[in-house]
């Protein structure tokens, strides 16, 4: 079976790349695909994200283990595509180069026949061309508001009258010693 999908750069304007590639490829060669189609060197680190219908990004599967136990993390060559997406489950993240965050939106458009003679993967179709930079990327976490109240300790000015008056710090002269 070959996958066909839609893979949208999250940009102001549409951007985006169709590509066709069979099913029991693994996500490696999805994401070899996806830098070739939108002109990347592919020398940058990147990974996919499942998500649920509304695109918030749930499991990361990198390119390379980075785990506490070598091994035990499963990367892009060891997913198929068909192991991650189906007809229920369409859509995936990708994130290319964590400097830049160039993010994009995959979404499996069509589940087809194999075309004899053809090779995959396959770029069917390309729109828009590439800025020169991504997008800002806002990361908030959902409960920020919680984490950000747990470090408040409650402390006010008054709190702080206890170093009134204090005359034990030195003056080690700070002008002078800038000769």
């Amino acid at each position: 079976m070959v996958y066909k999908f839609r893979v949208i750069l999250d940009a102001e304007e549409d951007i985006f790349r169709d590509i066709a590639i069979l099913a029991e490829d693994t996500l490696e060669d999805l994401h070899n695909a996806i830098f070739n189609s939108f002109g990347f060197d592919g020398m940058e680190v990147a990974s996919f994200y499942t998500c649920d219908e509304t695109w918030n990004q749930e499991e990361e599967i990198p390119m390379f283990d980075t785990g506490d136990i070598p091994g035990e993390q499963k990367t892009m060559s060891d997913y198929q595509l068909s192991e991650i997406l189906d007809d229920e489950n369409t859509k995936i993240l990708y994130v290319y180069d964590f400097i830049n965050m160039w993010t994009f939106l995959v979404e499996l458009a069509a589940i087809e026949e194999q075309t004899a003679g053809t090779s995959y993967p396959e770029t069917l179709f390309s729109h828009g061309e590439m800025p020169d930079e991504a997008m800002d990327k806002n990361f908030e976490a959902d409960n920020a508001d919680d984490f950000a109240s747990e470090f408040e300790d409650d402390l006010d000015e008054d709190d702080l009258d206890m170093f009134e008056g204090d005359d034990s710090f030195e003056d080690y002269g700070f002008e002078e010693n800038w000769n």
